[in-house]
């Protein structure tokens, strides 16, 4: 099957609130998305269920990159924790949607630290909202700590970065709990916390905790962007072989 070399990818950025709302994104996203053949198209939060499913369907794959944390409450999830920092409103419900409808139309997806936990929670999993409360004498994670993951052996991400042992940078103080049934767990960390998650019945449906856009050029973190790309290239022949069909 034939693939479309530059395929689109959708890249939610982080919002400010205030008078004046604005959608910023860290360049390293859309460069790694770019570096891996892809053309990176930032995504505003603006608009509802008909809005994104209409953006989605212009694009072929998307990148949920990493912000800041979730309104528990907002998500009908319980409290959300004192030392937590809530995304804007405004973005957090566009992000579900955005999450829920990619999922939906089985659209490449790969989220990241935030974007990962965004996967895991639209479909049924819980988060832990602030480490090392939630696991005493756990190591930190925030700051851009160093640490190492262990993937799983069968898992399609090892497949993807071609080795079952990363060494990732971390920033986050939330992290994915448990899953809910349609996602499996793709690699921890040393100390058993989930660090990657997946869906086996999509063609890439990918999370990860860490942030691999943060690692050298040319290290087994850019085979994930390529993946992503891949994944994509390979969707937008698809939906050009059926826009074409008589």
């Amino acid at each position: 099957m034939g693939r479309v070399e530059h395929p689109l990818i959708g890249i939610n950025g982080v919002s400010s609130g205030g008078d004046a709302p604005r959608v910023e994104l860290a360049y390293r996203y859309a460069d790694a998305i770019l570096k891996a053949g892809g053309v990176p198209v930032v995504l505003a939060p603006v608009g509802g269920p008909t809005d994104v499913r209409r953006a989605l369907a212009e694009l072929d794959g998307l990148l949920l990159s990493g912000g800041d944390d979730f309104d528990m409450a907002r998500l009908g999830l319980g409290a959300t924790h004192p030392q937590a920092k809530p995304v804007p409103g405004a973005k957090q419900d566009f992000d579900v949607l955005l999450a829920r409808a990619a999922l939906e139309r089985r659209m490449p997806v790969l989220g990241i630290c935030y974007g990962m936990q965004l996967l895991a929670l639209v479909e049924g999993g819980s988060l832990l909202q602030h480490l090392p409360e939630d696991r005493p004498k756990a190591r930190e994670h925030r700051g851009g700590a160093l640490h190492s993951v262990t993937l799983a052996p069968a898992s399609k991400l090892a497949r993807v970065v071609g080795i079952d042992r990363m060494e990732v940078v971390s920033r986050h103080h939330q992290a994915v709990a448990a899953l809910g049934p349609a996602w499996s767990v793709a690699g921890r960390d040393d100390e058993g916390l989930i660090e990657a998650i997946e869906r086996n019945d999509l063609p890439f449906a990918l999370g990860v905790q860490w942030h691999p856009e943060l690692a050298p050029e040319g290290s087994p973190h850019d085979r994930i962007f390529r993946g992503l790309v891949g994944a994509a290239g390979v969707a937008a022949a698809q939906r050009m072989i059926s826009l074409a069909a008589p």
